[in-house]
């Protein structure tokens, strides 16, 4: 049975937590942040979690970007 209230007072922090997730700074299109956020919307799970589980599991998979980067003709900036 679950109590009304809980005591924390005693409680320590995770000494793990910061070794989680790391904060990190990245852009992407507002497409792509709109898609994640639509998908949030279906489904209750914050955007940026949905972003992290999407990720790990490209990374887990080891999921290759299949991309062909071309020079830019000469002359043209």
């Amino acid at each position: 049975m679950m109590r009304r209230q809980y005591d924390f007072s005693n409680a320590r922090r995770n000494p793990y937590a910061k070794r989680l997730k790391k904060q990190v700074t990245i852009r992407l299109d507002e497409d792509t942040v709109q898609y994640f956020k639509d998908l949030s919307d279906e489904t209750g799970i914050p955007y940026q979690t949905l972003i992290n589980l999407y990720l790990r599991e490209c990374a887990s998979s080891r999921k290759k970007l299949s991309l062909v980067w071309r020079s830019p003709a000469k002359g043209v900036a």
